[in-house]
């Protein structure tokens, strides 16, 4: 369906694609990955036609029809149901034409390409998209102007899944949508039955989604079966197949380069000698994978105080009095503890965050805070307000004004910024270097809890995994609203629910959660919902005596999973340690320490492997 040859783009005097090429077939879901700034969404532009290539082509198959995601939705007083069946662009055409026509023949011509179509279920099916994107019955037919940017650009993803193009282009689509509308999506695409290319930071999205991805990496295009855990797998063994090849390659040379230098001048070994030059100049080196600068994320350590941190009795928090958001609020939070928040967006998690974050006053209720308690706290519209002609060492300097300048630069190095980036304009960073300034700042002064709101919407794969070791390392307490589901599955170890205008502890895990979500309609009818209000109280009380019974089971497996990670990347660490050459040169830790601990880490790594194994058959068990 697309093919890819030898392309090139430059752009700003930077090349962004060098002889880049790639194939894919008609049906593939394709995810496109690669580090921020590396040109996944100039690649996209380039195929759908609006940036031109400075060598090579872009093939596309005759007829096929192109679908991307705009970055603007449209206002006005069309309502979302309107706007999305109207993207049926050939339905609309053929009705519009079949009210003007007089020729019977070609009314029944178009009717009959009316029911090839199935244009009579439209309405139905764009209710179903929107209502899965998190628009209810009533939503679906109030006017466009009502409704946000973020609910808005909902719209324009529900109208370009309702068209079904051939080859659906979508750049970033989870950005604007809540944890449970973005599982509703990766369902859909999963089923999804023609070709799409996706970009997307989100890890667990991605392999619930394609089964293939494309790595955009040092200006070129690498294609990989399967989803990101079988890439990312493949990707380490050929890099490490790359070094070895290398330092053997490296290990001969040398050896010949001794050979050489020895009897170069000895008439007896001057045709062996003059042969070895030769051997040395065919030796073509080993390119060697560009080594990009690992993403840095670290929170400094804050105090430690009693618990509990806060807590709140019957508390009822909102915006205008007498209308509260959130009621009835018995919350405690303590120290460690690490509480994602779920819920859909309009239910009332941010306003939770911003109540415990002390940027909202309880209406009414009982609210008790730690002494000393700060908060560090994270969201979108901070990035936004940056000043955009002060550079990241003005922004923290001014919340440490007694502090040297070079601790200043210091805590700024926590969170990857070098001597070259300190002193850049907030308005020349890119979205990932802005949120990374962002939680220097809201960190600067070591608090003991920090709030996340969707912290990673600018970050890619490799800075979320950064920002995941980081909080892993933090010793505080962390409450987490995000649409990333490995990010808070690696993260949160328990859950609120915040849903019916109050927030819950939900008993079960992400995945019970994931199971309800799939499994619960979304937005049905009010009829439809009292009708089945009994029966889904049954499910539920049942559900929750399963999650319950699960809870301790699957816990015991995360922390296998943990462990077993953990020493998997000690002994990974300390095989690429002992495969290096220069490990035999260095005198600063002898071998046999080295070949001790590599022979330790692959014992401990057999017994997290058996636990993990336990862990994972008692949960199989309990599931059967």
């Amino acid at each position: 369906m697309l093919t890819v040859s030898d392309l090139t783009y430059r752009i700003a005097g930077r090349t962004l694609l060098e002889n880049a090429s790639a194939q894919i077939n008609a049906g593939w879901k394709v995810a496109l990955v690669g580090r921020n700034g590396a040109g996944k969404s100039t690649l996209l532009d380039l195929i759908r036609g609006v940036l031109q290539p400075d060598g090579g082509d872009i093939r596309l198959q005759k007829g096929v029809r192109i679908g991307f995601l705009a970055q603007e939705a449209p206002g006005g007083a069309a309502t979302p149901l309107d706007l999305v069946v109207a993207a049926a662009e050939e339905r609309a055409q053929l009705l519009a034409e079949a009210a003007a026509t007089e020729d019977g023949a070609r009314a029944a011509e178009i009717h009959d390409r009316l029911l090839a179509i199935d244009a009579h279920a439209a309405p139905a099916r764009a209710a179903g998209i929107l209502a899965g994107l998190g628009f209810d019955d009533r939503d679906q037919h109030r006017a466009m102007a009502s409704f946000s940017g973020g609910w808005r650009m909902r719209v324009a993803l529900a109208a370009v899944l309702f068209a079904e193009p051939d080859l659906l282009l979508l750049d970033e689509p989870t950005n604007h949508l809540d944890l449970e509308a973005a599982l509703w999506l990766g369902e859909f695409l999963r089923r999804y039955r023609r070709t799409l290319i996706l970009v997307s930071h989100d890890r667990q999205f991605i392999d619930d989604v394609a089964d293939h991805v494309l790595h955009l990496g040092e200006r070129r295009l690498s294609l990989y079966s399967g989803g990101y855990e079988t890439f990312l797998r493949t990707r380490r063994e050929a890099l490490a197949r790359q070094q070895a090849l290398a330092a053997r390659q490296e290990v001969e040379r040398k050896h010949l380069q001794a050979f050489v230098d020895r009897f170069r001048a000895k008439a007896s070994k001057a045709s062996q000698a003059q042969s070895r030059l030769k051997m040395l100049a065919r030796l073509e080196p080993v390119a060697l994978a560009e080594a990009e600068p690992p993403v840095r994320f670290e929170f400094p350590e804050p105090a430690k105080l009693a618990p509990p941190l806060l807590t709140f009795d019957n508390v009822a928090v909102g915006y205008e009095p007498g209308k509260p958001v959130l009621r009835r609020l018995d919350l405690r939070l303590d120290p460690d503890d690490r509480i994602a928040l779920l819920g859909a967006n309009g239910n009332g998690k941010s306003t939770l965050a911003r109540l415990m974050a002390g940027r909202l006053a309880p209406m009414s209720g009982e609210q008790r805070r730690a002494p000393r308690l700060a908060c560090g706290y994270f969201a979108q519209h901070q990035i936004e307000e940056l000043d955009p002609e002060a550079s990241a060492f003005d922004h923290l300097a001014r919340l440490m004004p007694k502090a040297p300048a070079e601790r200043v630069r210091a805590r700024l190095a926590r969170f990857g910024f070098g001597e070259d980036q300190v002193f850049v304009r907030a308005r020349e960073l890119s979205g990932g270097e802005k949120a990374r300034l962002n939680f220097a700042l809201i960190s600067h002064a070591a608090p003991p809890l920090l709030i996340l709101d969707e912290p990673t919407n600018h970050l890619d794969i490799e800075a979320r995994e950064a920002l995941v070791e980081a909080l892993g390392d933090f010793p505080g307490a962390v409450v987490i609203i995000s649409h990333d589901w490995h990010l808070l599955s690696l993260t949160a170890d328990r859950l609120w629910l915040v849903a019916d205008g109050t927030a819950k502890p939900w008993e079960g895990d992400l995945d019970d959660y994931r199971r309800y979500l799939l499994e619960t309609p979304r937005a049905a009818p009010e009829e439809q919902e009292r009708a089945a209000e009994p029966a889904k109280r049954d499910a539920r009380r049942a559900a929750a005596e399963r999650r319950q019974a699960l809870a301790p089971l699957k816990r015991a497996l995360r922390e296998a999973e943990q462990r077993l990670a953990t020493v998997a990347a000690r002994k990974a660490t300390l095989d690429r340690e002992l495969a290096d050459p220069a490990t035999y040169a260095a005198e600063s830790r002898p071998v046999a320490d080295l070949l001790r601990a590599q022979a330790e880490a692959a014992q401990s790594l057999a017994a997290a492997e058996a636990d993990w194994l336990a862990a994972a058959e008692a949960v199989e068990r309990a599931e059967e």
